[in-house]
């Protein structure tokens, strides 16, 4: 059973306001849902593989679970303001080539198939051989009249008739050309150098559609690039939403395909806050620690009973206690190095605080809408009282860094990806220090049904997919294992969702803008230098090169703030 802080333990006594809400939200529910055939699960993709050079089709682990009712939240459709959408993953292939892409391998371009009754496709899928088939492509039906037209005609973009690169046949990019006042959404593939029917797909009113850009790179050939397709804003307010669709670079040169838009910042396909607790236990993360972990997280709680002290800047001779909730801490403005929190001054706290607090250590969850409330983001923010010292990867040796990377009070996070038209799990960030990576769900390791896997760095407390060694910047190692773990789902506290109003009380210590650690922790330069003793040039420029990329948070020249002061709070991650 999850661990639920007393602060949302008073508000289950209001979650009656959820339900009541979810009669009054402008879009009926009940006359968007569609059947479970037509929702998008992958349920005939592995037939339509059989000539394909991807060879099997994705599934979670675990069927999805009966998602508690209220809202829009899982019903198929969502309604972007006189346009429906459903998210289409029944996938039938179109043309697929064998080689170029990531490893070599080739592409495969799909179109969507199986679509709900009045709904029409915005344009073909298409996603790397190296994987399995996971993807979707967004299907649109309109009800207000007017926010959906056919192209007048199509132009070629591409044709591999004369590429000598291995193909299963001859492959069409078709850009389809709207009318005055709409825009093209995607473009069509064909096997065939006929253009295709004007009635296979629609374009879509300009006040619908927002600026696009390319992301991840799919495939390429002599000059040809294709790359999956996001919105050029993203964040909690941002409208954008991603369709699926592919963009094409031919010689640098892009065509001007858009994204969709919730123009009227429609929130009702965001889940309620018991559909927010079913989520965390069906996707929850298991935390692994390295073997040789020494410093794990704790309850934020635990750190401020056990001695943490805040600082004043001109009163550093009188730090004070922290309250349990940091209901003293200083709130709201901005980092300006006023105040700052430290361990405990006596040396036997001091190191056990530093090893943190694992039996009892909580996850801090912030819940938020992302792609315009077509998608719930879910980050999961974990404390670390301390964070230990590097190690570099020098050639052949592994060199320990003296303290150069310790510092107090490190936040991680991992955030979790899930899509607001069936609940699914699309795929886990894993933020790594100053950046991080997006990992599809189809690459995740999982246990205990659909919980995805993240293993923790040594020391740095990194997020990785995969156990092994792992390298940063110019050489610091970030290694991983399977040690002690930790079940998010077994402790967590949401502390955070805007969208919810007043249904979620943020914690005092969450708007504490300030630095969870001190200014200053050691001195770098004498560091080097006892690591550079007994070093030749070569290696002493190697090394002072590693240490010169590090980020602060990592170098420990500043103490980092928390979560709530972080760029990707509000934005989209960084990756």
């Amino acid at each position: 059973m999850a661990y639920i802080s007393s602060h949302i333990l008073k508000n289950l006594l209001v979650s009656c306001i959820i339900l009541v809400s979810a009669l009054a939200v402008r879009v009926s529910c009940s006359n968007l849902q569609l059947k479970d055939s037509t929702m998008g699960d992958n349920l005939n993709a592995t037939s339509l593989l059989d000539n394909a050079s991807i060879k099997n089709a994705f599934r979670l682990p675990s069927p999805l679970p009966t998602w508690p009712s209220g809202g829009c939240f899982a019903s198929g459709v969502i309604d972007l303001g006189g346009l429906h959408v459903s998210q289409i993953s029944s996938l039938s292939k179109v043309w697929s080539t064998n080689e170029g892409g990531p490893d070599d391998l080739g592409s495969t371009f799909f179109e969507p198939s199986n679509l709900p009754d009045g709904f029409f496709m915005f344009g073909s899928y298409s996603q790397p051989n190296n994987m399995p088939l996971f993807g979707w492509t967004l299907a649109g039906k309109d009800t207000s009249g007017g926010t959906l037209k056919m192209p007048k005609d199509y132009t070629l973009v591409w044709s591999s008739q004369n590429s000598k690169i291995k193909q299963d046949s001859v492959g069409y990019i078709w850009l389809p050309t709207p009318p005055e006042g709409y825009k093209a959404i995607g473009y069509v593939v064909t096997t065939s150098p006929q253009k295709p029917s004007v009635d296979k797909v629609r374009c879509v009113r300009d006040d619908l559609t927002d600026a696009c850009e390319s992301h991840d790179w799919i495939w390429g050939t002599n000059g040809l690039n294709v790359y999956s397709s996001r919105p050029r804003d993203r964040g909690m307010q941002a409208l954008g939403v991603p369709t699926g669709a592919f963009m094409v670079q031919n010689n640098g040169a892009a065509d001007a395909l858009a994204c969709l838009k919730n123009v009227e910042a429609n929130r009702s396909a965001m889940p309620n806050f018991n559909q927010v607790q079913a989520l965390v236990k069906a996707y929850s993360p298991l935390i692994y620690f390295h073997p040789d972990e020494e410093y794990y997280p704790s309850s934020v709680t635990w750190f401020f009973q056990n001695g943490a002290l805040l600082y004043t800047k001109g009163q550093e001779s009188l730090p004070v206690g922290i309250q349990p909730t940091g209901s003293n801490l200083p709130q709201g403005g901005s980092n300006d190095c006023a105040y700052w929190l430290d361990l405990p001054t006596d040396d036997a706290a001091k190191s056990n605080v530093k090893k943190g607090d694992l039996l009892g250590a909580a996850a801090y969850l912030h819940v938020k809408p992302m792609f315009g409330a077509t998608y719930t983001d879910i980050a999961v923010w974990l404390f670390y009282p301390f964070n230990g010292p590097a190690k570099a990867k020098l050639e052949f040796m592994t060199i320990a860094l003296g303290k150069i990377g310790e510092h107090v009070g490190d936040w991680e996070h991992v955030t979790l990806r899930i899509s607001n038209f069936n609940g699914e799990l699309q795929g886990v960030y894993f933020s790594q220090h100053s950046g991080g990576i997006w990992v599809s769900a189809s690459q995740l390791e999982f246990q205990n049904g659909n919980k995805p896997v993240v293993y923790s760095s040594l020391h740095g407390h990194a997020a990785y997919p995969k156990p092994g060694n792992n390298l940063q910047g110019s050489g610091i190692r970030n290694d991983t294992g399977k040690g002690k773990v930790m079940d998010i789902g077994a402790n967590f506290s949401v502390i955070a969702a805007e969208y919810l109003g007043s249904t979620i009380v943020e914690p005092p210590w969450l708007n504490y803008a300030r630095e969870w650690g001190p200014k200053i922790s050691y001195d770098i330069s004498k560091e080097l230098k006892e690591v550079e003793r007994f070093m030749i040039g070569k290696l002493k420029k190697a090394i002072e090169r590693i240490v010169r990329d590090l980020p602060n948070e990592v170098l420990g020249e500043e103490g980092p703030t928390g979560p709530k002061f972080k760029d990707m709070w509000s934005g989209d991650e960084r990756g």
